[in-house]
């Protein structure tokens, strides 16, 4: 994260919980999980707060492939019962979050029909690699019947199916000739993970009014007893909070935090993974909608994946050190054209294509001499109860299964507070999702009804919001409204953005309130006109609205791979 160099008056979130001085459950750390959490205790009407050192859903949680996927290669690993689990979960965001999370069509090229039989029970029984080898179409045909097995609800997705080289290159023609099949399944996509982690958070805030509170710049800094201080990084205000239970979800950075409360643990292990963002019409054509899913050579699983008119291609898995920033190197990027180039090998991509890139550390459990893709994708739940108040460590945990984890944590914070679940969150509609139109008929309904007069806006609004975008249309009719960002956004949407969505810094809208910066558009212009529509909204002198820029830019050259000049101010 980009340190602040500023000064601001306290919030009035902050200066409430300061006064107020105490919560039943203290939740550090809000990524999905965290947020999870917090929206299931305030459903059993818990008092909950929720802090963030950073802005909601930026850490591990905005570093993600965008996928809710229930993880076909886990099989390998044995984990048949996170398999289940993210394949039901995986149903079930289908159903109760459509407005984020969709159906995803997926192909794997396959380049030999037996090869890898004899190294992946070796891989199983061991969970070390070893010499890495391509999974034959044998093995993927066992993987993908298991897979269909699991994804019995209803039809939410279909079921695998094989072809052979000539129907293959019929449907994909860009692909490597030299494939002999591929086969094609379907999991989902999440094309907005932060927008759908905010929906999380406001029906937190929504089902407990007052008892549930989210401070985002908040971080954790010690601990005494029951009592935790707490720096808001906003205002410099430091203060103590005293909790019955405390929960620690901050992913990657879970030893950290232990650390700063005074408690050495040595939880976590997490790896580096990076993607990039490319501008690239022919690939993207290539695709044909449908995300790529490959096995490299070296034995990582690897994926071009269309994306809001861009093409998304990652990950790698290196081991990591949660204390250093993650960024996308030069060789990460080497590593994703020579991945296309094979997939691909006619298409040609440069670096002046990529329009973004990002890199995150996914939350594992320790593990030693595990090779990373071996490391366990499940989740457990450390509890420490020698302190005044019990210390809950989350460890592991991955976006498919955040209603689940949370779910399971906020009993374990009930069983330590004595109390008892009230409510459950399975089949619960998230947000947006509520109500919302499954079919071109049904759409073009609720447009006509919810947002008459949008226009072309309309179709923008209902992907961002959901079924709530019937509540911002209507705040943006109130008063005068002007496009921003060549009309990505506008000046009552961005105050309806500060005025709901708890945006403190100019980051918070490129980055995660929007896909400005996703998609390429946050060139020195966007910025500066952001930055002067948010100073009034927020009360930025010049000096806050200049550091903000400066920030910004900052973290969009050093982190993201983007190269945005200061522009000189008159």
């Amino acid at each position: 994260m980009i340190e602040s160099t500023h000064s601001s008056p306290e919030r009035a979130e902050v200066r409430a919980v300061r006064e107020s001085g105490r919560t039943g459950v203290l939740v550090i750390g809000a990524g999905i999980n965290g947020i999870s959490t917090f929206r299931d205790l305030a459903l059993q009407g818990v008092d909950v707060l929720l802090v963030e050192r950073g802005d909601f859903a930026s850490g591990a949680s905005a570093a993600s492939s965008h996928m809710i996927h229930g993880g076909i290669r886990y099989l390998e690993n044995g984990e048949f019962r996170l398999v289940r689990e993210s394949v039901e979960e995986r149903n079930g965001l289908l159903k109760i979050a459509p407005h984020y999370v969709k159906p995803l069509e997926t192909t794997i090229p396959i380049y030999s029909t037996f090869s890898g039989i004899l190294s992946a029970p070796l891989r199983f029984l061991t969970h070390k690699s070893g010499k890495p080898q391509e999974r034959g179409a044998f093995l993927i045909k066992v993987g993908l019947t298991i897979y269909d097995t699991f994804s019995r609800d209803g039809g939410m997705v279909p079921r695998h199916r094989f072809l052979g080289r000539k129907r293959s290159l019929a449907e994909l023609p860009s692909l490597d000739p030299n494939i002999k099949y591929t086969a094609t399944y379907y999991d989902a996509s999440m094309h907005d993970p932060e927008r759908l982690a905010l929906d999380v958070l406001q029906d937190g805030r929504a089902a407990h009014p007052g008892g549930a509170i989210a401070l985002n710049y908040v971080e954790a800094v010690a601990r005494d007893g029951a009592n935790v201080v707490l720096r808001d990084r906003e205002s410099g205000t430091e203060f103590t909070v005293t909790a019955d239970v405390v929960v620690n979800a901050s992913g990657p950075w879970t030893d950290l935090t232990n650390d700063a409360l005074g408690t050495d643990t040595r939880f976590m292990g997490g790896t580096k993974g990076s993607h990039i963002v490319l501008d690239h019409p022919e690939l993207l054509e290539a695709t044909r909608g449908r995300e790529i899913f490959f096995e490299h050579s070296d034995g990582r699983i690897v994926l071009i994946y269309p994306l809001k008119g861009r093409v998304l291609v990652g990950t790698t898995d290196i081991d990591a050190d949660p204390r250093e920033v993650p960024v996308c190197t030069e060789e990460e990027i080497d590593y994703f054209f020579d991945l296309i180039h094979h997939v691909f090998p006619q298409i040609d991509v440069t670096r002046e294509q990529i329009v973004y890139n990002f890199s995150g550390i996914r939350p594992l459990p320790r593990h030693e001499d595990t090779a990373p893709g071996f490391v366990s994708r499940d989740y457990r739940i450390e509890v420490d109860e020698k302190g005044a108040a019990p210390l809950v460590s989350l460890v592991g945990g991955k976006w498919t299964t955040f209603r689940a984890l949370g779910e399971s944590l906020s009993d374990v914070a009930l069983g330590l507070l004595g109390r008892t679940r009230t409510v459950s969150t399975a089949g619960r509609a998230i947000g947006g999702g509520r109500d919302f139109p499954r079919t071109e008929k049904a759409r073009r309904i609720w447009i006509q009804e919810n947002l008459s007069g949008a226009g072309e806006r309309a179709e923008r609004l209902l992907a961002r919001y959901g079924t709530r975008a019937a509540q911002v249309w209507e705040y943006i009719e109130q008063g005068d409204d002007a496009p921003l960002a060549g009309g990505d956004l506008s000046t009552r949407e961005l105050a309806w953005m500060v005025e709901n969505e708890m945006v403190a810094r100019l980051q918070d809208v490129i980055l995660r309130r929007t896909s400005i910066a996703f998609t390429g558009h946050a060139d020195a212009d966007v910025l500066e006109e952001l930055a002067d529509a948010l100073a009034p909204l927020l009360d930025w002198d010049r000096a806050r609205h200049d550091a903000e820029l400066d920030q910004t830019r900052t973290l969009l050259n050093e982190r993201h791979g983007l190269k945005i000049s200061s522009r000189a101010r008159g």
